[in-house]
């Protein structure tokens, strides 16, 4: 699973990990806490106490977002907290050449395509450089702009892993995608569904673990580390399916190990599954 990691020693220093995690930030007095709303009765209190439950005794910065259009439920947990984005920026990346082949009135050619594809299914890292030097800041920024993705912040110098994101911009772009808008045709978010329900076996972690059978799923996951906070370990998903239409973000750094932060992730998941599947 090393592909998906941005590599890139200048901001990678693996041997810091011990200092890092020895310096592991013990819980903050004013701990902000899960905040969740609903329309169907009882769903939100529920999703509340098993999403704090659930995130309780883990270590790290956790930061949750879940929309079900279905009971209009919404609940969050450090919304605006910026992470670096690691892989997760890739669904940010395709959404941008596709929105601006858009405005071209253009198809994307047979090159565009397969780089799409390999960094997506696969979370390939050179594919993204490459897409990321063609569209350049400029695009970039015009499609956050256009997706009201006001507090997402693109890394500079080419280090795309870097972009700053937050649970409430990754909220809104997985809107996006999976609902008819005018920033993202049909088709392309059609495509951008497809691929993320292509990612290869190994990358399946994350924000699907414990959905019920019959429940579609589309996924991107990203992991980083550096020398502070350790790991980063993201998972973006969108669910269909048991009468529900859902979307879940879970952003976390200051994990030991890349296993813990998935772990946390999987934690998260699981309770918000079962707790849709049983509404």
């Amino acid at each position: 699973m090393t592909r998906g990691i941005f590599r890139h020693t200048k901001w990678i220093a693996a041997g810091a990990l011990a200092a890092c995690v020895a310096a592991a930030t013990p819980a903050a007095a004013a701990t902000p806490s899960v905040s969740c709303t609903s329309a169907r009765a009882g769903l939100a209190d529920k999703l509340k106490r098993d999403i704090t439950s659930a995130v309780s005794n883990r270590s790290g910065t956790i930061a949750v977002g879940l929309y079900d259009r279905t009971t209009k439920t919404t609940c969050t947990l450090r919304s605006s907290t910026a992470y670096d984005s690691a892989s997760v920026v890739k669904v940010t990346v395709l959404a941008t050449l596709l929105w601006d082949a858009k405005k071209h009135n253009r198809y994307l050619t047979t090159t565009e395509s397969n780089l799409a594809k390999a960094m997506i299914t696969k979370s390939d890292n050179d594919a993204t450089s490459k897409l990321w030097r063609q569209l350049g800041l400029t695009k970039i920024k015009g499609f956050l702009s256009a997706a009201g993705m006001t507090q997402t912040k693109p890394g500079a110098n080419g280090y795309w892993g870097l972009t700053q994101i937050t649970v409430t911009d990754e909220q809104k772009l997985l809107k996006l995608v999976t609902a008819k808008n005018s920033v993202l045709s049909d088709n392309s978010r059609a495509y951008i569904l497809k691929l993320m329900g292509q990612v290869i076996s190994s990358q399946r972690w994350g924000t699907p673990y414990g959905r019920p059978s019959g429940v579609s799923w589309h996924v991107k996951n990203g992991w980083l580390q550096r020398s502070t906070h350790g790991w980063r370990v993201h998972s973006v998903g969108t669910f269909t399916g048991g009468g529900h239409d859902y979307m879940i973000t879970v952003l976390t750094h200051g994990n030991s190990t890349m296993n813990y932060g998935i772990t946390t992730i999987q934690g998260v998941a699981k309770v918000i599954h079962r707790d849709l599947a049983a509404s």
